[in-house]
């Protein structure tokens, strides 16, 4: 673990012993994460902060992080297909 990570995790537990963390909105129900497979990791994060605050993707984002997507396959499969053919 980080550094930081361990700061947030020693904060959450200590707001959690004081009792700061009870009765919040949702307590006890599932996380709704909406899982795109076809989005990199960081810009679901980003997706899920912006849809928290009200903000929904636009479809031209979506087609943009499925371009992204799948230029980074393409190199790699062309790396791989480069190595397979030595």
């Amino acid at each position: 673990m980080l550094l930081l990570e361990l700061l947030a995790e020693k904060k959450i537990q200590e707001a959690a012993a004081r009792g700061e963390l009870d009765d919040l909105p949702g307590q006890g129900a599932p996380l709704a994460l909406d899982d795109d497979a076809l989005v990199p990791e960081d810009m679901r994060v980003a997706n899920r902060i912006l849809k928290n605050a009200g903000f929904e993707r636009a479809e031209p984002v979506k087609r943009l992080a499925l371009l992204e997507r799948a230029k980074l396959e393409s190199r790699y499969f062309g790396k791989v297909l480069k190595k397979l053919s030595r």
